[in-house]
């Protein structure tokens, strides 16, 4: 069963120098950009991330510190990646809690603004995990019958998340092929209205706060009664995700 789109999706992957969301930088993105009629393109490229790259990391995904020096930065490439990518939907593996937020992260460290607003997300590992529970490597053995070869190098591993969200469309009958389905599907647990899960989303879309002293109170309502809270929250240490969100809510709230 093939997908159905209605929009193009930009099936993605980054490899960085870590895990830490605004500590730790890309040195190199994947993407393929699939179109509604099928056609897809690529785009690829490595990116001097402008700090050493962590030894321990470089043996996991095979790009050391000599392998980006001459590479450019994310200042220099980010407009591109944002062009290429467009006004598509995003795809990838384990994308909700790291290579989306960490892409949005990035980017507006070197002024270029990206968002994941009015997008569907699909991702693929929550696909799994809720049918499976394993690894990037397995579910390409489980769905596809092959061996990951080169993993965690970015293309190698958009391939394989593409390969392997086409064939769990095949193998299961209730998935249906369309981005606004596996959106939903792609979520497990609570709905939560940004990628680091502060903002919790009650049953009828009331934003509410999911950390902190008012845990469990609606974001507006707080607003409303202690309106440096929204400033303590741009001064504070929330992924840029996060305040983009809160910043929303605080404009459509000062607009009323």
């Amino acid at each position: 069963m093939q997908l159905k789109l209605s929009n193009s999706i930009a099936v993605f992957d980054i490899e960085a120098t870590g895990v830490q969301i605004g500590k730790d930088r890309i040195v190199e993105i994947a993407i393929l950009k699939v179109f509604p009629d099928g056609s897809k393109g690529t785009f690829q490229t490595r990116v001097n991330p402008e700090i050493p790259i962590p030894i321990e990391i470089s043996e996991i995904h095979g790009i050391y510190d000599f392998d980006v020096i001459n590479e450019p930065t994310l200042e220099q490439i980010g407009g591109k990646i944002v062009e290429f990518i467009g006004d598509s939907d995003l795809v990838g593996y384990n994308c909700l809690k790291f290579d989306i937020p960490f892409l949005i992260e990035e980017l507006g460290r070197v002024g270029i603004e990206f968002s994941s607003e009015g997008r569907k997300i699909i991702d693929v590992q929550n696909i799994f995990h809720k049918k499976e529970q394993r690894t990037l490597a397995a579910a390409y053995e489980f769905y596809c019958n092959k061996e990951l070869v080169n993993a965690h190098s970015a293309m190698a591993d958009v391939d394989a998340t593409y390969e392997v969200l086409e064939s769990q469309l095949v193998k299961y009958n209730d998935l249906e092929p369309t981005a606004e389905f596996l959106d939903e599907y792609s979520i497990i647990g609570a709905k939560t209205l940004d990628f680091a899960r502060r903002i919790g989303l009650e049953k009828d879309g009331t934003p509410v706060f999911n950390f902190g002293k008012h845990k469990g109170k609606g974001v507006v309502y707080i607003f409303k009664k202690d309106p440096n809270y929204y400033k303590w929250i741009m001064n504070g240490e929330f992924a840029k995700d996060t305040k983009q969100k809160f910043t929303k809510i605080w404009k459509e709230l000062n607009q009323q």
